[in-house]
């Protein structure tokens, strides 16, 4: 695995990208293929969304029951692991640009099938589970390719941020236009702008991004290169590290919007309140990742990115003072503002992960986090059975605390053993050294030994 140390350094993006000689989104946006991954990951983010309103009540229509309305959004996050794990290979062993418009095809395809009159609830079901396991082979795919395009400097930092930015945008967006939608066509027709926005994400990508070959050659059966590259993923602690610090902070995040509608009514504030309550995370998210990438220096980035995980979930402290509507949003708005963390760790994780295996280990980080975020979910909505929904918050807070300051620690012992070994053994430390086919000892001083 690589060694390169968890620190900020410098490193030469493609000549294409360019450096940026000041922060500021304006660079990114610069490079043209990076305008087409905007473009149509802004397209088949809106249609995705369009269509978990359009099919919960499409198969709330046809059956008249909750349970399976509910269904069709949980299967938005279970599947995601099976396609991480099992299919992740898929993003080293094909051309980039094949694999993205492949899975956008392929969504178009599912979406396509929920469209036909007469389709039955396990095959809408079904195709919805199909659209998850695709989704975070897609993602990985795609965040590989922006570290080809954006090089793994500062416009890979700034162009992971604004495609976040666009999908929590799209979680305010997509789903009042999806509800507006709905008022004047069915949802089976509502799903056919689902088909176009699919359709439209893979001519962007297909006409607006240069081929580029595989990472690596096709070897072994797929599953098995896929499980065999997760393991080579987690087998560096550096890594592991890093991956659990992407993990879990979304994990108890998610807690406030997992028991939105139980905490409004028990708020008295009416659907008014909810759609507040549910925004609030999302506003301070953009927010957050807005003002670090377009304020703050890279520097001052990296150096804030371990304090930042440490504190972001602080804020649900503040319900054990029972806040009314207000100050609630506040503190959703700061918590979610805190999440600017994951600047920092995006060009910490892609430094850390050899070439050969970017695309599997971005696969295995969206699949994680979307697999921990509905875990996050469905914990909530168990502990607040017995707990309450504000002592379940309060306990998020606390607990998911702990537990980043822990990762945080690990992650700066983690580093310095990087450095030690970068500025190589100590002063009489016994190193091994291979001479022909033999292996020998010899003092940490420098020595011309070649094999023959």
């Amino acid at each position: 695995m690589s060694d390169t140390p968890i620190t900020p350094t410098t490193t030469k993006a493609p000549e294409a990208a360019g450096a940026p000689a000041a922060t500021g989104y304006r660079p990114v946006f610069a490079v043209r293929e990076f305008r087409a991954v905007f473009v149509a990951h802004a397209f088949s983010l809106q249609g995705l969304v369009v269509s978990e309103i359009a099919l919960s009540v499409l198969v709330y229509d046809l059956t008249g029951s909750p349970l399976l309305s509910a269904l069709t959004f949980a299967l938005g996050f279970l599947p995601y692991l099976v396609g991480g794990t099992l299919l992740a290979g898929v993003a080293d062993r094909f051309p980039a640009r094949r694999v993205l418009v492949v899975c956008d095809l392929v969504c178009a395809g599912c979406v396509a099938v929920m469209v036909m009159p007469g389709a039955p609830i396990a095959v809408l079901l079904a195709m919805r589970a199909a659209l998850a396991v695709v989704a975070p082979v897609f993602q990985g795919t795609r965040t590989a390719t922006l570290a080809d395009v954006l090089g793994d400097g500062e416009l890979f930092v700034l162009g992971r941020s604004l495609l976040r930015i666009v999908s929590q945008s799209a979680l305010l967006t997509g789903f009042g236009l999806g509800g507006l939608l709905l008022t004047v066509v069915s949802p089976r027709h509502a799903l056919l702008v689902t088909v176009g926005t699919f359709l439209a994400s893979a001519l962007f990508l297909r006409f607006g991004t240069r081929r580029r070959p595989a990472r690596v050659a096709v070897g072994q059966a797929l599953v098995r290169d896929s499980l065999r590259g997760a393991r080579r993923v987690l087998a560096d602690r550096r890594v592991r590290v890093l991956l659990l610090l992407f993990w879990v902070p979304p994990m108890f995040v998610v807690a406030p919007e997992a028991l939105a509608a139980p905490y409004a009514e028990g708020l008295e504030v009416g659907s008014t309140g909810l759609g507040l309550l549910m925004c609030a995370l999302p506003v301070g998210t953009i927010a957050g990742e807005l003002f670090a990438g377009s304020r703050l220096r890279p520097v001052t980035r990296h150096r804030i990115t371990l304090p930042l995980v440490c504190v972001t979930l602080l804020p649900y402290l503040g319900y054990v003072l029972r806040p009314g509507l207000g100050w609630s949003l506040v503190l959703l708005v700061v918590a979610g503002a805190g999440s600017a963390y994951t600047l920092g760790l995006d060009q910490w994780f892609v430094r850390s992960v050899p070439q050969e295996l970017l695309g599997r280990a971005m696969t295995l980080n969206m699949a994680g986090l979307m697999t921990v975020q509905g875990l996050g979910m469905a914990l909530s909505g168990a502990v607040a059975e017995f707990a309450g929904v504000r002592a379940t918050v309060v306990g998020a807070g606390v607990l998911g605390t702990v537990l980043c300051v822990l990762l945080a620690v690990a992650a700066r012992r983690a580093e310095q053993g990087v450095e030690q070994r970068a500025d190589g053994p100590p002063e009489g430390a016994r190193i091994p050294v291979v001479v022909g086919e033999r292996t020998e000892t010899r003092d940490g001083a420098d020595h011309d030994v070649t094999g023959r």
